[in-house]
């Protein structure tokens, strides 16, 4: 097999399976069954026809037979007269008339047999084409049944050309879906972070600082006057009492601890002189 041959093929293949692919079994059917409508029509047409030219020879040979009888009373009547002559010549032209009768009885016998086998296969092609049409309907209730089953089955598995697209344009839709809310994460984030402020003003950091703190001992100070209209001691007024009684006790603490040491020392001093004085006066 050569190249072209085989290139040939190969196209012929992918047509074929492409008409199959794209083939309604339904209307290929109908097509089937309107030909051999067409074709049974044809032979109707054909019957027709021949019925017809049955018909003009059969009305032929009765002019012919109508004829024969004219040239007969023809030659009687010159055997009368005494005509042999003419009674001569009507006979041969009943003769020819009776030769051309037997030709058409022989033509109008071949029609008749035509005729009948002709409506033997009518009949025969019109009983095939009604159980051809039985067949045809049940046929593509049984497909299209088919069809539908295999519609269903393929919503509820999801497979086929349909579902494909569908799950195409879900999973399009889901990575829109969480890029846009990425997006919007982001900007939430950026808006949150002061990134949009910095852009649209001309204070830095530092100063967006201060106005912080400013602002929050804006509101302690109103939360302290606050507190002092109902009659409550201020948040720091109480830090700064506690504060202050932590620091007076521990400040006791000290003095008592100091005075503890002066009295030891003291102590100590008056045994230290007592020693002192008796080693003067054994020196004595």
């Amino acid at each position: 097999m050569g190249i072209l041959s085989r290139t040939s093929y190969v196209i012929r293949s992918k047509i074929n399976a492409i008409l199959n692919r794209s083939e309604d079994p339904g209307e290929s059917l109908d097509y089937s069954y309107e030909k051999m409508r067409d074709e049974l029509q044809e032979v109707k047409q054909g019957i027709a026809d021949l019925t017809t030219q049955k018909k003009r020879l059969e009305i032929q040979k009765r002019r012919l037979e109508e004829n024969v009888e004219k040239h007969n009373s023809q030659a009687r009547e010159a055997v009368q007269q005494d005509r042999d002559d003419l009674a001569r010549k009507a006979l041969e032209k009943k003769k020819s008339k009776m030769t051309q009768i037997e030709e058409l009885e022989g033509q109008i016998a071949d029609l008749e047999n035509t005729q009948e086998n002709l409506v033997d296969k009518k009949n025969d092609l019109q009983s095939r084409i009604e159980e051809f049409r039985t067949k045809k309907e049940t046929m593509k209730a049984r497909y299209e049944a088919a069809e539908a089953s295999t519609r269903v089955s393929e919503a509820m598995t999801g497979v086929g050309d349909e579902m494909e697209d569908v799950a195409r344009s879900i999973e399009r839709a889901e990575e829109q879906t969480d890029e846009m809310e990425a997006r919007s994460a982001a900007m939430d984030e950026l808006e949150d972070s002061g990134a949009f402020d910095d852009a649209l003003s001309d204070k830095d950091s530092i100063d967006r600082e201060l106005e912080s703190l400013s602002s929050d001992r804006e509101v302690d100070s109103e939360l302290d006057t606050l507190k002092a209209e109902m009659g409550k001691a201020p948040a720091k007024e109480e830090s700064e009492s506690a504060e202050a009684s932590e620091a007076s006790t521990d400040l006791d603490e000290e003095l008592n601890a100091d005075s503890d040491v002066d009295v030891e020392a003291e102590l100590e001093d008056s045994e230290i002189e007592a020693e002192l004085d008796e080693i003067r006066d054994d020196e004595s």
